[in-house]
């Protein structure tokens, strides 16, 4: 799944054209798929038709998975995991990653259970002290108009017989079944239970109740916003609080750096010993051809059979990229007299009528066979055999900033600019192209795009 890194689920049948839709992401810092969708999207996923259970994951629950192999478990039985908290956010960007939302539970229950309103949806409130459930009750049915409340439980003494429970929850007909007995015991409770109950949405709420209730002070909304409220917390209860929040999350992100390090070493390596393994074998079978060229190159204009030109690289390192020449020796020199020539749009210069270009010049560009001495820019580590092609110095200093995205990965002998008509891409979806594979390479992709640029060598569409 990883080289879209995002699946699309379909959830029984939508009220709408996408009431069903939403999108899951594999977060690599995590190794958890976390909804990925706006609020709206998340809660028209959950009313529809079927059974859904969900649970909430912030940095504190990642830590208890951690240690905790039953609770791990209960996440993996679950129907959506949303993604709660800075810390998630935080660790998916450090995977270079990202989520349309923070889905935290104290702002998305109460916007489900309007929209539960209006459909008539019942739900019935399982968990926290005696008497705070009934207070969270009162409370969302004076904020929500039309709310219909199936019943309240507590989570002490109405929990500890859990087949009366149970029964108490299926027999009040309830449509939503919210679980407030904090991480990991509701999660345990639901996966162990889920099977038994007839509510179609269980959600483990975590705190909602105490807060729904005003047992627990809730952080301020311009706090929420920016992304503050595990220090808002800490400030209320700072004894309590200090482990989990600050401790809690200093852990947890460390953790998730850790991961991403050792898997970016891992994709590193595989990726260096493919690009050698490529390059080694290609030098070996191409050496005959590599010899014949350099002849006819000779013959027809003296000079240099190689071509050095300053590129720029991964991170926007320079190097100096090796080609089979194939202008006459003064073709740098003339360049700057040829630019309103261009045949392409955008800051790159291509033209086909090019009168630097040599006859043999002409037939290695076709065929692309200029480019084969790049394949020592590989061994030497400086390129990859896929990837965005490398830019000229005053063409990537001339970028707009979206374009620098293509500078994060190695560049490449080829990619999907080379499969998908070369010089005539312009500028532009050139752009699209090398950003959408950084975000999304992976080596079966590699493999893919390596096939795909044979035909396209042999095509010779956009080669001159």
């Amino acid at each position: 799944m990883k080289h879209t890194n995002q699946t699309h689920f379909e959830l029984g049948a939508p009220r709408d054209s996408d009431a069903g839709r939403f999108s899951t992401r594999h977060l690599s810092a995590l190794g958890l798929q976390l909804v990925d969708a706006s609020p709206q999207a998340a809660v028209r996923a959950l009313l529809t038709p079927g059974s859904k259970m969900g649970f909430f994951i912030n940095a504190h629950c990642c830590n208890i998975r951690q240690r905790d192999s039953s609770y791990a478990a209960a996440l993996e039985r679950a129907t959506m995991l949303l993604p709660d908290g800075a810390g998630i956010e935080l660790a998916a960007r450090m995977g270079g990653e990202t989520l349309s939302s923070n889905l935290n539970g104290t702002d998305l229950v109460p916007r489900l259970l309007v929209e539960a309103a209006k459909r008539g949806l019942s739900v019935f409130l399982f968990g926290a002290r005696p008497g705070t459930a009934e207070a969270a009750a009162d409370a969302l049915i004076a904020k929500i108009p039309h709310l219909q409340i199936a019943g309240t439980r507590d989570g002490f003494d109405g929990a500890e017989d859990a087949d009366a429970a149970v029964a108490a929850i299926n027999a009040s007909g309830a449509d939503i079944l919210l679980v407030a007995m904090g991480v990991p015991r509701q999660e345990l409770w639901l996966a162990r239970h889920q099977h038994r109950l007839s509510a179609r949405v269980t959600l483990a709420v975590g705190a909602l109740f105490d807060f729904l209730a005003g047992n627990v002070s809730r952080a301020p909304v311009l706090v929420r916003k920016a992304r503050l409220e595990w220090v808002w917390r800490l400030a209320q209860e700072p004894r309590r609080l200090a482990q989990r929040y600050l401790i809690g999350n200093v852990t947890f992100l460390a953790r998730a750096a850790k991961t991403v390090l050792a898997q970016s070493s891992a994709n590193a390596l595989q990726r260096r010993l493919l690009d050698l393994a490529l390059a080694g074998s290609a030098l070996l079978f191409l050496a005959p051809l590599l010899l014949a060229v350099m002849a006819l190159i000779r013959l027809e204009s003296p000079g240099a059979v190689l071509f050095r030109q300053i590129r720029v690289g991964k991170d926007g390192r320079r190097f100096e990229m090796l080609k089979f020449r194939s202008m006459y020796l003064d073709a740098e020199a003339r360049r700057a007299q040829l630019l309103a020539t261009s045949d392409r749009a955008g800051i790159c210069f291509k033209s086909k009528a090019d009168p630097r270009i040599t006859r043999v010049g002409r037939f290695i560009r076709r065929f692309s066979i200029d480019e084969l001495p790049q394949i020592l820019n590989v061994i030497r580590g400086e390129m990859s055999i896929v990837g965005p092609r490398p830019a000229l110095p005053e063409e990537a200093a001339a970028y707009p900033r979206r374009a620098l995205g293509r500078l994060a990965v190695k560049p490449g002998i080829t990619g999907i600019w080379q499969v998908s008509g070369r010089a005539d891409i312009g500028f532009e979806k050139m752009i699209d192209m090398d950003l959408a594979y950084t975000k999304s390479r992976t080596l079966l992709l590699d493999f893919m795009l390596i096939a795909l640029t044979v035909r396209a060598v042999f095509s010779g569409r956009g080669a001159y």
